[in-house]
């Protein structure tokens, strides 16, 4: 075991989740001593991003750690004195529920060339996945971390490392009930040409044929996300990322196109004057009326008189008092304000198209940006600044539990799972960590994901580096819209030829059951694709493998719902459903204000020529 961590410190964060991240990074440039763990083997939490190897290691460690039983032994209690109390952390992350994985493309490893010996020795898709995650690009067993590490540690690909061992040598169908990962592999009939190349059916356009293999053994070429989610050009996020600086340590991309769905088709939605001006959607009409109406928007609160008598009702019904044609209507409501028919009011509704077309323009020609190689990434550049201004980073690192004094009923530290005790003077817990008992009153919300991989884009055109948007109104009553992000390969997140789709919803259902209907109307099978390949349905991508999960959202968590939390004790919820990231910018700034209210929240960083160090005349 490496040197035990330092005993003191001014503020002790659990969980390297984005509110965290941002918080550990105020901290530390405000000069406070901070200690940053996670008892993950990756930086994130539910804010990660994986290779594909990875999240296949994500999904069995999830697997393994559902199914083994917590362990209810009290090791720590010595080390806690007749004067104080101990609230115990959760040992699980139950965040993630009803995982389902689905493999269209084909998985006979003869079919494409492997230069991994991991893949050469045993034809199990899964244990493949695993033996190529722990070998580096030369062969070679990767180095892991160590347990203790005073500086910021860097793992790009977010690869958890289970036992091979435990993975089942088999192309058969695994399957596993309630919570636990479904496994559906389905075979295509022609193994034999299911290489990646190109298709010589002459009545088709080409199209790039990828296997399972291919795509395991091109895993690093992929940063999948847990969640999906865009940066507003003149959002709060884009915001602290440059006052900070930050922003140096990422790359981003301009998201190229908003789509929209309507009558079964894509279609791209004009955004800037010009876009408008020179669609072919739009008639002369159209285009004069949707101008007025969103130059309106833009200062619609200097024209109260205009909106004031709909308040009360919703913003879908507004539109149609402003003569606006269906196809008008259609844009405004599901791709421009990107809001629901029913849940969303007038008011609601302006502020959200207002918000659209204010960042129309800073970076390109749509409201949003993507950071390369994921949103993963924006967590783990704030704990680079915590890093760099002192902070102390322990992954795979778990905290047992919160000591508690009896007599003030303030948190005085914690014990770690080597039996270390740590104290601070505040502290700052993910969610995720706390325990039932601490959890019993509070009613938390699920947020339903797939994660696609395809082998065409959704709406194509001369380029094929695209990254697009689009909001697929509710496809029965009752049911909410879907948002759809589609990532092409110039944003690092996926292999070349091929597409990672992202879709997010509130949950009703299961994920699967909430966003498998959609996934139908925008994509075919490959296996499907390949039997009927004659048919008018082949336009549609090829689906070649598919993740779906439940995740659980707790950003509308008050913390009076939590129960017995001492008062220097700050929770962070994880992911919320919304497509930016104010939510989390807002808690950690508002958490930091709370706990150092004389302090300026993530200043600017000195120039260098400022600096002073001691001893200097």
């Amino acid at each position: 075991m490496a040197d035990k961590l330092p005993t003191e410190f001014d503020v002790v964060i659990i969980g390297t989740g984005l509110p965290e991240s941002i918080l550990a990074a105020a901290c530390s440039r405000s000069g406070q001593r901070v200690l940053h763990v996670d008892s993950r083997s990756y930086y994130g939490g539910n804010w990660a991003s994986f290779s594909f190897t990875g999240l296949l290691s994500w999904l069995k460690d999830y697997q393994q750690n559902h199914d083994s039983k917590e362990d209810v032994t009290a090791s720590w209690q010595d080390l806690i004195h007749e004067t104080e109390e101990v609230i115990a952390l959760c040992k699980k992350d139950e965040t993630i529920q009803h995982t389902e994985v689905f493999c269209y493309a084909s998985q006979d490893v003869g079919d494409s060339t492997q230069d991994t010996d991991a893949l050469q020795k045993s034809p199990s898709p899964e244990a493949s996945a695993i033996q190529a995650d722990s070998m580096d690009s030369a062969g070679l067993p990767k180095e892991r971390h160590s347990a203790y590490c005073s500086s910021y540690e860097e793992k790009s690909d977010r690869e958890p490392s289970p036992s091979p061992a435990d993975i089942e040598n088999s192309l058969e169908k695994e399957k596993y009930c309630g919570d636990e990962i479904d496994v559906h592999t389905v075979l295509d009939g022609d193994k034999d040409e299911d290489k990646l190349d190109l298709e010589d059916n002459p009545e088709q356009p080409k199209r790039n044929r990828i296997t399972y293999p291919h795509m395991i053994k091109e895993s690093r070429r992929f940063n999948i996300d847990l969640v999906s989610k865009l940066l507003y050009s003149q959002g709060s996020l884009i915001d602290l990322l440059i006052k900070s600086n930050v922003s140096r340590y990422a790359e981003f991309k301009n998201v190229t196109r908003i789509l929209a769905f309507r009558e079964g088709k894509v279609e791209q939605v004009p955004c800037s004057r010009a876009d408008v001006f020179n669609s072919k959607e739009l008639t002369m009409v159209e285009k004069r009326k949707l101008m007025k109406f969103l130059t309106f928007c833009l200062d619609y609160e200097q024209h109260s008189d205009e909106y004031q008598d709909f308040q009360q009702c919703s913003f879908s019904e507004y539109l149609k008092t402003k003569k606006l044609t269906p196809n008008l209507q259609h844009f405004i409501l599901h791709s421009i304000a990107m809001t629901s028919e029913s849940s969303c009011t007038t008011l609601d509704g302006l502020k959200a198209t207002k918000n659209f077309l204010q960042c129309l323009g800073r970076f390109g020609n749509t409201p949003f940006i993507f950071p390369l190689y994921g949103q993963g990434e924006i967590p783990q550049c704030f704990c680079r600044m915590c890093a760099v201004f002192g902070g102390i980073y322990c992954l795979r690192h778990q905290v047992q539990c919160l000591i508690v004094d009896k007599d003030s009923g303030r948190c005085k530290g914690i014990i770690d799972h080597f039996g270390q005790r740590i104290s601070a003077s505040y502290f700052i817990v993910e969610d995720s960590y706390l325990s039932k008992d601490t959890c019993s009153d509070v009613q938390y919300k699920q947020i339903s994901r797939a994660v696609l991989i395809t082998d065409e884009s959704i709406l194509k055109t001369d380029s094929d580096q695209q990254i697009s948007v689009l909001i697929v109104p509710p496809l029965e009553p009752g049911t909410g819209s879907i948002r759809v992000m589609e990532l092409c390969s110039s944003t690092m997140t996926c292999m070349k030829g091929s597409y990672l789709v992202h879709l997010t919803c509130f949950s009703s259902k299961t994920a699967r059951e909430d966003l498998e209907p959609v996934v139908k109307q925008l994509f075919i099978p490959f296996a499907e694709a390949e039997a009927e390949a004659d048919k008018e349905e082949l336009r549609k991508p090829r689906l070649l493998w598919a993740l779906y999960f439940n995740m659980r959202d707790s950003s509308g968590v008050s913390r009076s719902s939590y129960c017995g939390l001492p008062s220097n004790v700050y929770i962070c919820s994880g992911p919320d459903c919304g497509l930016g990231n104010e939510h989390a910018v807002k808690q950690a700034e508002t958490l930091f204000q709370e706990i150092f209210p004389s302090e300026e929240f993530c200043p600017p960083p000195p120039n260098p020529e400022d600096i002073i160090f001691e001893g200097e005349g």
